[in-house]
């Protein structure tokens, strides 16, 4: 689970801010909505960020998002770029590196993990696990003379020395030391748990133009559980829906767009041997199948998926991101989360999500829709909720709801957001 994530010159970012998920001494939905990852902390599972447009939100849930690439990707050649962006308001900071701090918990184990970066080439990696109140050091890499150097801890690390000098000799200065180490077949425990971790616990963004219908398609297909509960779902969410059929079809496809496909680097080897044998792409088709009452009684009629709304397609999307954040105790942040959405079907989204007390997975949204603020203590607690601000430098503020004092004495936190109590609204001049 995460602890907390700190940043510095990154997007809108100038200044070091900090989210967290650690939760205060309030005790509402203490059952749910709070794990106790180890003795003494508490962590949430779930935050709400409000703003304005262009005020930073989305680049909070970019900053996970650029790690989560960044932590495993590739280069051809160190003259590649790492996908850094600055703080370019600013006539110093484009030419200063950017910075991460993430602290997170695999098990009851907490990894510190922090990085310098600029647009060509990471000065400083380091990675820490806590055995104790003081942190522990497994690896420290750091720039010199434009070469990657990695030290690791003899203490706490047991690696031979040819396998340390091929994960220098892989380190090129604009990739990851995960993905140098990911190249180099030897087995390192204490660092490789936090490998895992940062590869299968962290899910991809979801972004407000994604309806991730394909990727529930996948989940109709490959898992036996998940079409049971997501026909549950839309049976509660009230869509007219009593079944689906999904089912996979080939169809055939030009030389050149063969050609394409074989020449993608990013389609595995055995695909692109089925590819040239059978000149066939494999599509998923889904029918949707709809009961009715008409005056001849109870009936049902399957309708293909381009036929349904963009709502229904990106609310089964959505549910399978959280379904199988659930399932595999991970973290999913969404941006926009009422995109195409009503806003009592994402009420109703994230109720299921919070209801779920056998689960360590953490849910990460932003959203404009300030009736949700009037949830909180109903549906969420009062340290589930963030703020962004955009400051007159044009760097954004990120701040919690909790360090506002008195909050327990106003009646309508959506009334007091609205008239600019915790700012984070538009400053529109009529």
């Amino acid at each position: 689970m995460i602890q907390e994530l700190r940043i510095k010159n990154f997007l809108s970012f100038k200044d070091e801010v900090v989210f967290s998920f650690e939760a205060t001494r309030e005790k509402t939905f203490e059952e749910c909505q709070v794990t106790e990852i180890a003795k003494g902390v508490r962590l949430l599972r779930f935050g709400i960020l409000f703003g304005a447009n262009a005020s930073g939100k989305s680049n909070l849930l970019e900053a996970f998002e650029f790690l989560q690439g960044f932590w495993f990707e590739n280069r051809k050649d160190n003259q590649e770029k790492t996908g850094i962006i600055p703080f370019l308001l600013d006539k110093k900071t484009p030419g200063e590196p950017s910075e991460f701090s993430l602290k997170f918990y695999v098990d009851s184990t907490r990894y510190w993990y922090k990085l310098e970066i600029d647009e060509y080439k990471v000065y400083s990696e380091k990675l820490y696990y806590y055995t104790s109140v003081q942190p522990t050091l497994l690896f420290d890499r750091f720039l010199e003379n434009n070469v990657s150097v990695i030290n690791f801890n003899s203490v706490a690390v047991k690696i031979s020395t040819a396998a340390k000098e091929q994960i220098n000799l892989m380190c090129l200065p604009n990739i990851s030391f995960f993905a140098a180490r990911n190249q180099v077949n030897v087995a390192v425990p204490v660092i490789d748990a936090a490998s895992d971790w940062m590869k299968s616990k962290i899910m991809p963004e979801v972004r407000p133009k994604y309806s991730l219908f394909t990727f529930a398609e996948k989940q109709l297909h490959s898992d036996s559980l998940f079409k049971p509960h997501v026909l549950k779902f839309i049976s509660e969410a009230d869509f007219n829906i009593s079944n689906l059929d999904t089912q996979i079809v080939k169809e055939e496809i030009s030389q050149k767009i063969l050609d394409l496909l074989i020449s993608d680097e990013e389609i595995e080897t055995e695909e692109k041997e089925r590819l040239g044998r059978e000149k066939t792409i494999q599509q998923f088709k889904t029918n949707f199948e709809h009961a009715v009452i008409n005056d001849r009684g109870n009936e049902s009629y399957a309708l293909p998926e381009n036929l349904q709304s963009d709502g229904t397609r990106r609310i089964l999307g959505i549910e399978a991101a959280v379904y199988t954040a659930l399932k595999g105790n991970a973290f999913l942040f969404i941006d926009e989360i009422e995109s195409s959405l009503h806003p009592q079907l994402v009420e109703f989204v994230l109720k299921k999500f919070l209801e779920e007390k056998n689960s360590r997975a953490q849910l990460l949204v932003t959203t404009h829709y300030d009736t949700f603020l009037n949830e909180v203590n109903d549906l969420f607690r009062k340290d589930c909720v963030w703020f962004t601000e955009k400051n007159k430098s044009g760097a954004t503020e990120l701040y919690s709801l909790v360090e506002f004092s008195r909050l327990n004495r106003i009646s309508s936190l959506q009334k007091a957001y609205r008239q600019g109590n915790f700012g984070a609204i538009p400053k529109i001049n009529l």
